[in-house]
């Protein structure tokens, strides 16, 4: 018996507890595609009433509720007796936080606009002051709003360009519709209506007369385009654009220099965006370019200039190219900066003077900064191993400041201000880590993971210096690898907590990201996804053949996409970990790839490919499938985490996947299901509340390990 489940046995005394793992009734229904026949024992776990659901859980079916809450009712009693540890734990992430945290406010004409913290609360508090310093006004504050609320999370908020208005959004229920609403700032008070249903947020015209929003439908589709009149009945609000196609998002925004109201729709890889003057609201959009499968394009503007990021043609790590905004088809479009292998464009922003953009090359970013008038360009880069960047692009068209954040895995965040003209950095900001941080006590290193095929894979890692790297030490793997993300090698007060206790923490930079350009992401995506599962093996196989660890000394974690990962990698070499995490994990993938009712299914399908209408793909989905590819075999002990209104990830997906690994798997290693009934993918909304989920979970991590 490994090490981890040894662990696991001093903690499933269930025959002197009382406590017995739930077994959910086998249901069995049976599904026919492509002539192809499967069994799902599980299904009824969904209710059939799931819109309802996400509106009010109090109508969830009584069988399924009664299933989840003796499943929570297991997992409480199993982790009780680290209930000490994690209340340690806790404490621990709550002292490096600064309470009473506050960004630098921006500049926005005689105002600045920031978001702060009190001692003791939980949600964010905006506010304003003189542009130059002096009394705050608040705007916003997210502890009133959220009093006697069970979940609240704010979803946005925006001034009015005449700084008399706020346009601000919030989700009381943890599924993803919010409710938006208009404050004037003078009285500090709303108007008497709301407008349901948003997708959070809403952008305001020149004159601040009109703001535009995007409602979602009954299926939580971001389909149609709205503009409201301030002051009038919302149910005379003008329908300005509507998408058909349930396989686009739409979204709405507004470029740098205010002057265009744009209208986003998107799928994971085909992108259209219309354009409204913000000045001349009520004219009807007008299409930039229309979608054409595989090509993505954003856009920034400059006076009668469009600025453009597009992957147009043979641009696979994108370009940038401009176009007249009275004539912005393609066939207009001019290259300005032209597309390099390997260096991948991430985001651009165009002010009055220069052009920003954000790129990655060799797994590294860095910020270039282009002068308009004569295109020279320089760089803003840093000389750490591994390291994140961040850059905002602020309020104003008019400056020559730009700002951003830094930070790497021991380096706190540092917020910077650059003078694009004198290339000074000014520190405005260093994340305070109150109970103390030595970064001298740490070690990052970024290692490189031979895969089967040829490629290298990153890995990120942060340990403490005093670690003995022998192969003794428990190591948590992080993982994503989906949609094109890249997750940044950044401070993370939370690992501490692990670090400081011994373990290694890593980050498995595998293909489905970005991380080593957009290729990284095409080859793990559609028909090559396995390589994804294979590359966070290799970066597994690695970590133990360079003495870090050994392979049940690994608990593995990702969550949503990457709980799709935890659950394919349980599936595929359950040997190679001594425990998995996966949140909110997207683990029945063929049966949601198969629904196109479902919020997110037709928006995935160029992610994933569609099982509907491609055999091919249906095949291929199944061969991966968690859900689908649960075995009689030894897992490692498994921690999932679920939200009952979550619209991304739905309850049910690792309901039946807990469900089908009790019935089937062989061995006795501890599995664990806890969902959340109040919240939805981001679990616990208060910033504290949220501190003990992880305290849960890195508590599993600690026991499976035997360091608890």
């Amino acid at each position: 018996m490994s090490l981890a489940n040894k662990t696991q046995k001093s903690y499933l005394l269930c025959h002197e507890t009382g406590c017995f793992p739930p077994r959910a009734q086998a249901r069995p229904q049976t599904h026919q595609t492509h002539g192809i026949s499967r069994q799902d024992d599980y299904g009824w776990l969904r209710a059939d009433n799931w819109q309802e659901v996400m509106r009010d859980p109090s109508v969830l079916d009584p069988d399924i509720r009664a299933y989840l809450e003796a499943e929570n009712a297991y997992q409480d009693a199993i982790m009780e007796p680290t209930r000490e540890l994690q209340e340690k734990l806790f404490a621990e992430m709550r002292g490096r936080i600064k309470e009473d945290d506050s960004s630098v406010p921006a500049p926005d004409g005689k105002f600045a606009y920031g978001m702060k913290f009190e001692t003791g609360g939980q949600q964010p508090i905006f506010f304003r002051t003189p542009r130059d310093g002096g009394e705050e006004t608040i705007l916003l504050h997210g502890d009133k709003e959220a009093d006697g609320k069970a979940y609240f999370r704010i979803g946005g908020a925006s001034q009015s360009p005449d700084h008399k208005l706020l346009a601000w959004a919030y989700d009381d229920k943890g599924s993803e519709y919010y409710s938006l609403q208009i404050r004037d700032v003078a009285s500090g008070k709303d108007l008497d209506y709301s407008i349901a249903d948003t997708g959070g947020g809403g952008v305001f015209s020149t004159n601040g007369r009109f703001v535009f929003y995007v409602r979602l439908d009954d299926n939580h589709r971001p389909s149609k385009l709205f503009r409201h009149e301030i002051g009038t009945d919302p149910a005379g609000d003008v329908l300005v654009h509507e998408e058909e196609d349930a396989g686009f998002f739409m979204g709405v925004g507004k470029t740098q220099s205010g002057d265009t109201i744009l209208i986003d729709i998107h799928d994971h890889e085909t992108s259209e965006v219309w354009m409204i003057p913000a000045d001349q609201p009520e004219l009807p959009p007008v299409l930039i370019a229309p979608r054409d499968t595989g090509v993505e394009y954003s856009v920034e503007d400059h006076g009668d200039t469009l600025y453009i990021l597009t992957n147009l043609g043979d641009a696979e790590d994108f370009k940038i190219v401009t176009a007249p905004k009275a004539t912005p088809g393609r066939e207009f479009w001019s290259d300005l900066v032209q597309h390099k292998p390997g260096c991948l464009i991430l985001s651009h922003c165009v002010y009055k003077t220069f052009m920003t953009r954000l790129e990655r090359e060799d797994g590294l970013p860095r910020i270039v900064i282009r002068r308009l008038a004569d295109n020279i360009e320089h760089s803003v880069e840093f000389d750490e191993e591994a390291y994140s960047l961040g850059l905002g692009g602020g309020y104003e068209f008019d400056t020559t400041v730009i700002r951003f954040s830094y930070s790497s895995m021991t380096t706190p965040s540092q917020t910077f201000d650059y003078d694009v003209q004198t290339r000074e950095r000014l520190l405005r900001k260093e994340q305070e880590v109150p109970s103390g941080h030595d970064a001298s006590d740490y070690v990052t290193r970024r290692l490189m993971a031979p895969a089967a095929d040829g490629e290298t894979v990153p890995v990120s890692i942060l340990y403490h210096k005093d670690t003995k790297l022998d192969g003794s030490a428990p190591l948590l793997l992080y993982g994503y690898g989906s949609y094109g993300i890249t997750i940044p090698a950044s401070f993370n007060t939370n690992s501490l907590s692990l670090v400081d206790r011994g373990f290694v923490y890593a980050i498995a930079h595998i293909r489905g990201g970005k991380d080593k350009g957009f290729r990284w992401y095409k080859d793990g995506r559609r028909e090559t996804k396995k390589n994804t599962f294979t590359d966070f093996i290799a970066a597994a196989d690695h970590l133990v053949a360079e003495k870090f660890t050994v392979h049940d000394r690994i608990v593995a974690q990702g969550g949503s996409a990457g709980g799709m990962l935890m659950g394919a990698v349980s599936n595929m070499a359950p040997d190679k970990f001594g425990g998995i995490i996966a949140e909110v994990p997207f683990v029945d993938v063929l049966e949601t790839m198969l629904d196109d009712t479902l919020p997110l299914t037709p928006p995935e399908w160029p992610e994933w490919g569609n099982p509907i209408t491609d055999k091919t793909a249906y095949e291929y989905i199944a061969s991966y499938s968690p859900y689908d590819n649960v075995g009689a075999k030894d897992y490692p002990a498994i921690l999932a985490v679920a939200g009952l209104t979550d619209p991304r990830v739905t309850y049910w997906e690792p309901a039946k996947w807990v469900a089908k690994l009790r019935a089937v798997k062989s061995g006795d290693s501890l599995l664990m299901l806890k969902t959340n009934m109040e919240a939805g993918h981001g679990g616990a909304s208060g910033r504290f509340d949220r501190l003990k989920e992880v305290a849960l979970v890195q508590a599993f991590a600690l026991m499976v390990t035997g360091k608890a």
